[in-house]
């Protein structure tokens, strides 16, 4: 609990930085929105020429679409300081945090809050919403809770890849996040059904990186699509997610030399 209100502090205090200048604030509200009602109005048109992508309609792919946005804005705005990481080792800023009382990983976390993850958690929120309002789903209180537990394990999958991935950069010399940003943009693939791509995507999307436990494996299981049981492994790969990403940055600082600073 001590470590939770610390952390709660820490993002309170950058929240509130970042609130000063509410031009940025709104204008930053305003990009993300306006970025998922193109992605929404996208689809759109391409489901006015077809009627199902293999097998998948419309509001399935808003909801994976919906997914992918939830997860994104809970790791920007909870956790946005990861992709902070490979500046902080090459200024030699994480000298101070090795010297706190506080898990290094948790500070390197909290040091920025990105404000334009609320707007992904809303734009996604809504979207999750309309889509299963759309589709026939036979609800009763065990889909419900198996639903919040997969949605729970999908983010934390999202935020244990970002972790691992930004990680990297304690082997890696570059200021920038490279490695994390590119597969940041390969994640995206996972906003379609896994289904449409060829097998070596399906393997890297499915087990080497798995995004498909983000968006399409939950959906398939909410709406008993396809494979619908393999959802029901997500919160194992959540696990499995954030005990990888753990080891790797903790092998990742026991290997940080200081800049010298």
């Amino acid at each position: 609990m001590r470590i939770f209100r610390l952390y709660r502090r820490l993002l309170g205090a950058h929240l509130r930085s970042l609130l000063e200048y509410q031009g940025d604030f709104w204008v930053m509200m305003a990009g993300t929105v306006v970025m998922q009602v193109v992605n929404v109005v996208f689809l759109a048109a391409i489901f006015a020429k077809v009627p199902a992508i293999n097998g998948w309609d419309f509001w399935a792919v808003v909801a994976m679409f919906g997914m992918v946005a939830v997860a994104e804005g809970v790791g920007s705005l909870f956790f946005e300081g990861m992709w902070s990481l490979s500046w902080m080792i090459n200024q030699g800023d994480i000298d101070y945090m090795m010297v706190r009382p506080f898990p290094v990983v948790l500070q390197v976390s909290s040091v920025q809050v990105g404000i334009n993850g609320l707007s992904n958690l809303v734009t996604g929120g809504l979207m999750l919403g309309f889509s299963l309002s759309h589709v026939d789903v036979a609800w009763s209180p065990a889909r419900i809770a198996l639903g919040l537990v997969v949605l729970l394990s999908a983010m934390a999958i999202k935020v244990a890849i970002n972790l691992a991935t930004n990680a990297a950069s304690f082997w890696m010399q570059s200021p920038s996040p490279l490695f994390a940003m590119a597969v940041h943009q390969a994640g995206d693939l996972a906003r379609f059904p896994l289904s449409v791509y060829p097998w070596a995507l399906k393997a890297a999307l499915g087990f080497a990186l798995p995004f498909a436990f983000v968006s399409f494996f939950p959906v398939s299981y909410v709406l008993g699509h396809g494979r619908a049981w393999v959802g029901l492994l997500t919160p194992l790969v959540a696990v499995y997610c954030l005990a990888v990403a753990g080891w790797i940055f903790t092998r990742g600082l026991r290997r940080y030399e200081s800049a010298g600073n």
